[in-house]
């Protein structure tokens, strides 16, 4: 029987919506949501960043305080999602010259190696946030996944490196601090998508996610089991309900009832012969609107969303390896046909990623929708961050994003384990950044840039 104690809370700070997930291990393995809470943005949330702390300070209070109620639960500590147009992707090779080839390559020296990442150069205000190993060389031998134990004189590993903008960082701990929370970790969303929907094998034969979120479409990229390319992309579903709002002149309200209900990512010739009927505003008469031209202000739009992420494939120049097509998951993901719209332009095979497939039975089965993949993926990551608790399944994710360090953002108590970890110099930036915002919110000391 599995201990109430041992849950984890991931809270995903969208643009449209704040979510807010209890999640516990089930003795399968699987992941029971014991509650669920959401709450409007209204707002807090630009383009899958914080822009208003207070409104989203409100929003969190909103959606912690709904599951806790389901939940009865103490909430205290949660995992965050981070995204927005400032996050960044890098390859980048490292290189280890041993003294004594003789001797066993240690797991201390690749950590080394490791920690080496943090002198890159970046762009002012820019901080690492996952370096993620891939595979090594070892003299002249390529393509070695673990040289722990073997022997050699020069050691080399790519790395996978996500970089992102202190500042967008800073307001995300701000607001959820300021709602009586503590940050246990911060994780690119798209990486906490991944662990919710895909599969090692689709990761092992090549795999493009894309998560269509409220204000970004986030993208991740795997190949041979590893993440190769990481894109936030600052066009989600909120604009296409934009799109439409000015295209017939409805209420944003309206608008996405109409995207939701009525709207298709196809417009066909059966659609010119339906209308929605949409209130008008106070005084006026309703608005008759074809579906036809509703499908074509949709279509409009997410082929603009489409182009950017075949940009983003043809970056990555790994569109011929990947095997496993492309997954859509997301709030964007229901709109009606946008899986023939993907694969037309793309001219890969596209499918719908959800959750469910690594929820057993809970409480809530509506965080089965793909739009609560970020906020299950978030409660995997930390489930898989607590040693005490396994998780089977997306081992080679698990592996990647965990050996890489996904609590490097964060002064957290590190649960005991035989062989605590050192930490690295690319701690030191964020620790000391979050200090002094703790000082500064507890009446100390200015906190440089902290005020809006």
């Amino acid at each position: 029987m599995v201990s109430k104690t041992d849950y984890i809370v991931g809270l995903d700070i969208g643009t449209t919506k704040v979510a807010a997930i209890v999640g516990q291990l089930a003795e399968n393995g699987k992941i029971n949501v014991l509650g669920l809470g959401k709450a409007p943005s209204a707002g807090g949330v630009s383009r899958g960043m914080v822009a208003n702390i207070s409104k989203a300070e409100t929003a969190i209070r909103l959606a912690v305080e709904e599951a806790k109620r389901q939940s009865q639960v103490e909430i205290r500590t949660v995992y965050v999602g981070i995204a927005g147009h400032h996050i960044r992707s890098m390859q980048h090779r490292g290189t280890l010259s041993r003294r004594n080839s003789m001797e066993e390559i240690s797991q201390e020296e690749l950590d080394k190696l490791e920690t080496d990442m943090q002198n890159l150069a970046l762009e002012p205000g820019m901080e690492i946030i996952h370096v993620l190993p891939q595979e090594y060389r070892i003299d002249d031998e390529e393509g070695v996944k673990d040289p722990v134990g073997r022997m050699g004189v020069r050691v080399e590993c790519n790395y996978h490196i996500v970089t992102g903008q202190t500042t967008a960082a800073r307001h995300i701990l701000m607001a959820v601090k300021r709602a009586g929370l503590e940050v246990a970790d911060l994780i690119v969303e798209p990486f906490a998508s991944a662990s919710a929907v895909l599969s090692d094998d689709e990761m092992e034969a090549g795999v493009a996610l894309i998560d269509i979120g409220g204000g970004t479409t986030d993208m991740c990229i795997f190949e041979d089991g590893f993440i190769r390319h990481t894109a936030i992309i600052s066009i989600g579903g909120d604009r296409i309900t934009k799109d439409l709002q000015e295209a017939f002149g409805i209420l944003k309200e309206q608008a996405e009832i109409v995207k939701v209900n009525y709207g298709s990512c196809y417009p066909t010739e059966t659609m010119k012969n339906e209308v929605v009927v949409v209130p008008g505003l106070p005084g006026r008469k309703p608005r008759e609107i074809s579906r036809y031209a509703i499908a074509q202000v949709i279509q409009a739009r997410m082929e603009d969303i489409i182009e950017r992420i075949n940009y983003e494939i043809d970056v990555s120049s790994l569109k011929h390896r990947l095997g496993g097509g492309i997954v859509l998951t997301g709030g964007g993901s229901a709109l009606a046909n946008i899986t023939q719209l993907v694969s037309y332009h793309t001219g890969m095979e596209v499918h719908i990623g959800t959750p469910g497939q690594k929820l057993g039975k809970g409480i809530v089965d509506e965080v089965r929708n793909p739009m609560y993949a970020t906020g299950i993926g978030l409660v995997m990551r930390g489930l898989l961050s607590n040693p005490h608790l396994q998780l089977p399944g997306n081992t080679k994710i698990n592996e990647q994003t965990t050996t890489a360090g996904q609590s490097d953002l964060f002064e957290t108590e590190a649960p005991a384990s035989p062989e605590p970890k050192k930490e690295s110099k690319k701690f030191q930036g964020f620790f000391g950044m979050i200090k002094g915002l703790d000082e500064w919110m507890k009446g100390g000391d200015d906190f440089p840039d902290a005020k809006l």
